[in-house]
């Protein structure tokens, strides 16, 4: 069994408020959980506005799906709009 972790750092500089963060993340972290079957949570930075870390957990029985799967959820976030990617780390565990 291979369990793997990826955290994003994230800048979020069209928000202005909690809210305005909520409503960037909410619907990345459900389309990700949803399309990816994966395990998501806003890990740091809960009280800034455009500041956020992303971590995203994934289990498979071989590393190259597990990896797959990572990369299909870092092009989800590439992709999503009012954010930009400033860090990324992966754990293999």
């Amino acid at each position: 069994m291979i369990i793997a972790v990826q955290t994003w750092d994230l800048h979020l500089p069209g928000c202005h408020s909690l809210k305005d963060k909520r409503g960037v993340l909410k619907p990345l972290t459900v389309a990700l959980r949803r399309s990816l079957n994966v395990s998501v949570a806003e890990t740091d930075h809960q009280d800034l506005w455009q500041r956020a870390e992303l971590a995203c957990a994934a289990v498979g029985s071989a590393r190259s799906v597990v990896e797959e799967i990572l990369r299909s959820a870092d092009r989800v976030i590439e992709e999503t709009d009012g954010l930009r990617i400033v860090e990324t780390v992966t754990e293999f565990r």
